[in-house]
């Protein structure tokens, strides 16, 4: 079956919650590329959206967030993290955190046993995932392309990469961001950028140097 897709907005925003409720895949806009989630704790959820990606089973997804007040129950503070997140979320740039021991979200296939110690987190600049985020909890989000495939940036190029594997594609127009968010590992006491994308490595240092910590390294 065919996703349905359906306009932004409070109706659009419903059908997509109802559709995670029952255990469906949905395509939902960001700041920066449109992603694709599946509900927290849905059996078999992670699996289906591996699947319909095409993701290579070891490259974990990361947890959209309503608020920034919701890591607390999910990721271990660190200074740097506090910073970046005080700086740009909700926005472009996923921060890389310790894992608390509580939280058991499975982000990847390769998970055996024991969860990783860490976990990426992200607040977008955007209030469909926010909402949905909110009613359900942080959602395991990737971009919403096959793997390898070009970003998928309207709801009809989409519709026509992952339609089959989707139940609903809220559609809010061309996503705006062109890149998908930068990742920044905010683990141990130098930032590492792990993915240039949205926020510039540049802007991240001068955040950096202002709170008197060292600027990030990156690839």
């Amino acid at each position: 079956m065919t996703a349905r897709i359906v306009p932004d907005g409070p109706a659009g925003r419903r059908a997509a919650l109802e559709a995670l409720q029952a255990g469906g895949i949905v395509a939902i806009p960001t700041d920066t590329v449109y992603g694709i989630g599946v509900g927290p704790g849905v059996p078999g959820g992670i699996e289906a959206l591996f699947a319909a990606k095409g993701r290579p089973p070891d490259r974990a997804v990361v947890l959209l967030l309503g608020d920034a007040a919701d890591a607390e129950a999910i990721a271990e503070p660190t200074r740097a993290g506090d910073v970046l997140a005080k700086a740009f979320w909700p926005g472009g740039l996923s921060i890389v955190l310790p894992r608390r021991p509580t939280a058991r979200f499975r982000l990847s296939l390769a998970e055996d046993g024991d969860a990783p110690p860490t976990i990426g987190l992200r607040v977008p600049n955007h209030p469909a995932p926010r909402f949905l985020a909110s009613a359900l909890g942080a959602l395991p989000t990737t971009s919403a392309n096959r793997s390898r495939a070009p970003e998928a940036g309207t709801a009809a190029a989409i519709r026509e990469q992952l339609g089959e594997s989707l139940a609903v594609i809220v559609d809010a127009g061309p996503a705006p961001g062109g890149s998908p968010s930068t990742v920044a590992d905010a683990t141990g006491d130098v930032v590492r950028i792990l993915r240039h994308g949205a926020i510039g490595i540049d802007v991240i240092a001068a955040v950096l140097r202002a709170a008197g910590l060292p600027e990030p390294v990156g690839r």
